[in-house]
């Protein structure tokens, strides 16, 4: 297929033409680009990503910290520990049949690679895959959200300042642009978005038999039984659900609760949310903005359409359109039919649902796809085990929330519909790799002994 009429051929054949040299990186090389990385985003950039960030949708600087800066510096100082042991040959057993060879495989550099981030946290889900790509080996092609243009324009200026453009570059655009670069033959394509464009990058990787990885979202559950500390429940569930305005996509999705234990723990809830972000979360300094007019939009339209079918507001409710702002609003007797338990939230409204059985929650998770995230509040082990081993989920926290996401010795991924393959630390390292297998012989072997012609001797050794 020719490709030369692609706005974006020239800057990929510099990729394509240059992806042997930077493969062949030592650990010594990656380190210093890694180490690079780190300085910019730790000391050089850290006030500017933080402004960028406060002025795209008013993140608060100590969750910027958190949640962008010292996650990536996270997943380049475990890089940098383990890399040298990642890159080395890994020996594996070799059969009797193949006695006087050796066997052994490694991880190899995909090649070109395109990154496509997210608006909701641009700096933690552009630079964290890109870790992984210059760990393994690659040159990378980025696309950050259009929705964020401050922080995508900050990160273009890192990437310019540390990596010449045929080894990394990071473009900027509308969908458009992604589009473009989807027609490329990337050797592989690392996505973090909705499940609907999921869909849409993966069918055009399919024209050139390309490799993904796609993380996606879903309607990430809670189930919280009768015997839960209700409490300490309230006020983590209160943190992971609100924290970036609820615009994560581990973020608690939706609550089963045991109907015993329903108005305590939105009690609790209440008492949580006024004492985070005050009694008006918009004068907040805690609080993040909704990214954009269009996601606000569309949140208040699932709120009124709750509201419209009967649903209780048991907090909140209220925003302002100019402000981008939306009151974190729990919400229960929520109907069936509603917009809200159809569909990923992605903001700070928390549907709160009751069940009087284990198995009624369990059955009602599984009648929906496999979520990004499962989370668990319980003291019994036996219910622990029954969601665990009953209930399928990309990942799980039990008596806590949003956690599993921050540990880079975990991977991270989801399953079917919330994704395709894993990412952080090692897994993300082999995600963006190829595991070539090697076997070497050393003797002559005894499978040589089976070479044609074939006689009944032979057929006896075989036997």
């Amino acid at each position: 297929m020719d490709h030369s009429e692609n706005p974006y051929w020239e800057l990929f054949n510099s990729q394509l033409e240059n992806q042997y040299r930077t493969g062949s990186t030592s650990y010594q090389e990656r380190r210093q680009k890694l180490n690079a990385l780190q300085d910019a985003l730790v000391h050089t950039y850290r006030d500017k990503i933080r402004d960028a960030l406060y002025a795209d949708f008013k993140k608060p600087f100590l969750e910027t910290d958190l949640t962008e800066i010292y996650q990536v510096s996270g997943e380049i100082n475990l890089a940098i520990k383990k890399l040298r042991t990642w890159m080395r040959p890994f020996s594996v057993p070799t059969p009797l049949a193949l006695l006087g060879t050796s066997s052994s495989y490694l991880y190899e550099p995909k090649g070109v690679c395109l990154i496509l981030s997210p608006w909701n946290f641009p700096v933690n889900l552009t630079f964290g895959p890109l870790v992984s790509a210059i760990a393994a080996g690659n040159t990378a092609v980025i696309k950050p959200s259009e929705r964020t243009p401050n922080t995508a324009a900050v990160m273009a200026e890192i990437v310019s300042a540390l990596f010449p453009r045929e080894e990394v570059a990071l473009v900027e655009g509308r969908a458009e642009v992604a589009q473009e670069l989807l027609k490329l033959p990337f050797n592989h394509i690392f996505f973090t978005g909705s499940t609907k464009v999921g869909k849409l990058v993966m069918k055009s990787a399919a024209e050139n038999l390309t490799s993904v990885t796609l993380e996606l979202g879903g309607k990430s559950p809670t189930i919280v039984d009768n015997t839960a500390n209700l409490k300490t429940a309230a006020k983590k569930i209160v943190w992971g659900k609100f924290l970036n305005s609820g615009q994560i996509c581990v973020s608690p999705d939706y609550i089963l609760v045991h109907e015993d234990s329903m108005e305590e723990l939105i009690y609790q809830m209440q008492r949580y949310i006024r004492s985070f972000y005050n009694n008006d979360a918009s004068t907040s300094g805690s609080y993040s903005a909704i990214v954009d007019t269009d996601h606000h939009r569309r949140l208040v339209d699932h709120l009124e359409d709750a509201r419209s079918k009967g649903a209780r507001i048991e907090y909140g409710g209220t925003y302002k359109e100019e402000l981008k702002y939306l009151e974190p609003t729990l919400v229960s007797r929520v109907p069936e039919n509603a917009s809200l338990l159809g569909e990923e939230i992605f903001g700070p409204i928390l549907p709160i649902l009751g069940y009087r059985n284990i198995q009624e929650a369990i059955d009602y998770v599984n009648a929906g796809e496999k979520p990004l995230a499962l989370y668990i509040y319980s003291k019994k082990n036996t219910t622990i085990k029954q969601v665990l081993h009953q209930t399928r989920a990309g990942s799980t926290a039990i008596n806590t929330n949003v956690l599993q996401y921050t540990n880079p010795y975990l991977p991270f991924g989801g399953s079917n519909n919330s994704g395709i393959g894993k990412s952080h630390g090692f897994y993300g390292f082999q995600e963006f790799s190829n595991q070539r297998s090697v076997i070497r012989q050393h003797t002559i072997s005894g499978l040589e002994l089976l070479f044609p012609p074939y006689t009944a001797f032979k057929q006896k050794l075989a036997n």
